[in-house]
């Protein structure tokens, strides 16, 4: 099942910075992990906001939402998620 996920952050800037730098670094070697699982299949920046746009492959709705939840920076996170099919007219 693929899925469109919009992630804005919102991290508070009052945050201590050594637990923003933790939080980042988990939250890259996580993304990265699912990226090279085939699980996180694209993530695209949104120019201006600290915001990205992503596809993923998932089983379920299910999948999707554990691996959400298990994001680092999920407490700081607006998250939309689209549920995609393919297109009579894709090639």
């Amino acid at each position: 099942m693929l899925f469109h996920v919009t992630m804005d952050v919102a991290i508070p800037r009052d945050l201590a910075p050594e637990v923003r730098a933790d939080l980042v670094a988990r939250e890259r070697a996580y993304c990265q992990d699912l990226q090279k699982q085939g699980t996180w299949v694209h993530i695209w920046r949104v120019v201006g906001r600290y915001s990205n746009v992503s596809v993923f492959d998932v089983g379920s709705s299910d999948e999707l939402h554990d691996i959400l939840w298990n994001l680092p920076l999920f407490p700081f996170m607006t998250i939309a998620v689209t549920a995609l099919c393919p297109h009579p007219s894709a090639l």
